[in-house]
């Protein structure tokens, strides 16, 4: 979990959350839907399994995402944003907006 004891400007209580390789393109494919851990795998395909799970548990207990195990065989996990992880849409779509104008400035 975040220390936020230690954390002296706002930027940087966003990105000791969301900083990571991964978290904010977990966090962007989550925005609307709910995503199992093999769906998630296939839209980040450059993450390993060891990276993935290590970003979503940290995302898990941070409070930005919520994981549902449901008890069937084989188990059957799923992965959602909650209501707190929902207050990052504005940024992840501010974000997504400034890759995009960068991304055809720069062709």
């Amino acid at each position: 979990m975040t220390d936020i004891n230690n954390i002296n400007c706002p930027v940087e209580a966003v990105i000791s959350l969301i900083g990571g390789k991964y978290k904010p393109i977990i966090l962007w494919h989550l925005i609307d839907k709910k995503l199992r851990y093999n769906e998630l795998q296939k839209l980040i395909p450059k993450a390993t399994p060891k990276m993935l799970t290590q970003q979503l548990r940290e995302l898990e207990s941070d409070g930005i995402i919520i994981r549902v195990v449901y008890p069937v065989v084989p188990p059957r996990t799923e992965y959602f944003l909650s209501d707190f992880g929902k207050t990052l849409i504005p940024i992840l779509n501010a974000m997504c907006d400034w890759g995009n104008d960068f991304l055809e400035n720069s062709i």
